[in-house]
């Protein structure tokens, strides 16, 4: 969970992820929090809730000195993940958006515990908003629209069957994650979520889609802004424009 000022949602939201999924580990990531955050989650990962019922720690957290970017929070989270031998890692938001009641069936899907993915479980698992099942509450009308058009132009550009693109809700079988190269990925914004999607796909990864609960959240202040969205729509169109030519450069060679 990478975050930036989200004190008051920390307690919150690592409190229902330990309640619903009591046998998960949590590794916060915070981006040097001016309000606290940072360490108001080191002194949580040394009481009761940062432990299992055995007494194992199962709160963790990584201190990054500045905030650069939500891709290079999460790959700092992965890279922490792979190397303590983690077999399944999630993404999810602090601030409150996404239900901890709905990891389980993330969890699931990506078959946890249960072997390869071709023994049923997924490589990439998306907690979805578009797909049957999932809905959003009680968010503004022009966001939604800059959702649902940002995953419809990057689909249709990529041509990943993927109905939430932007999604962050999500799960990866860490074996995935291994063969990535994560020093060629440059996304910093939400465009990552996309960047992401669109490796896994290339990979020939299996991507399931859940249906969430997505919430506007209650506390905080949202961190997007209009230059995450025109990074986001440059990337995408830059990566779409090297899908075509590839695939006319395939169509000429086969003549």
């Amino acid at each position: 969970m990478p975050t930036y000022n989200e004190r008051e949602n920390l307690p919150i939201t690592v409190g229902g992820v330990f309640a619903h999924c009591p046998q998960v580990h949590v590794l916060v990531v915070d981006d040097g929090s001016p309000d606290g955050t940072g360490e108001l989650a080191e002194r949580m990962a040394g009481e009761p809730i940062g432990h299992d019922a055995q007494g194992e720690p199962r709160l963790f957290v990584l201190h990054r000195t500045e905030k650069n970017g939500l891709g290079p929070a999460y790959l700092a989270g992965f890279r922490w993940a792979l190397d303590r031998g983690y077999e399944v890692i999630c993404e999810m938001d602090m601030d409150g958006s996404h239900r901890p009641q709905d990891l389980p069936r993330l969890l699931a899907a990506v078959g946890a515990g249960s072997g390869p993915a071709g023994m049923g479980g997924a490589d990439l698992v998306i907690g979805s908003r578009r797909v049957p099942g999932g809905r959003m509450v009680d968010w503004p009308w022009y966001r939604d629209l800059i959702s649902r058009g940002g995953s419809w132009y990057a689909r249709t550009m990529l041509g990943v069957d993927v109905h939430d693109m932007t999604a962050g809700f999500r799960a990866y079988r860490a074996e995935t994650l291994r063969r990535m190269d994560f020093g060629a990925i440059e996304s910093g914004g939400y465009v990552f979520q996309i960047d992401m999607t669109r490796r896994v796909a290339a990979m020939g990864g299996t991507i399931r889609e859940v249906p969430i609960v997505f919430e506007q959240r209650a506390l905080g202040t949202s961190k997007m802004s209009g230059s995450i969205v025109i990074e986001a729509m440059a990337r995408v169109t830059w990566w779409g424009i090297g899908r075509l030519a590839g695939r006319l450069r395939g169509s000429g060679g086969s003549r």
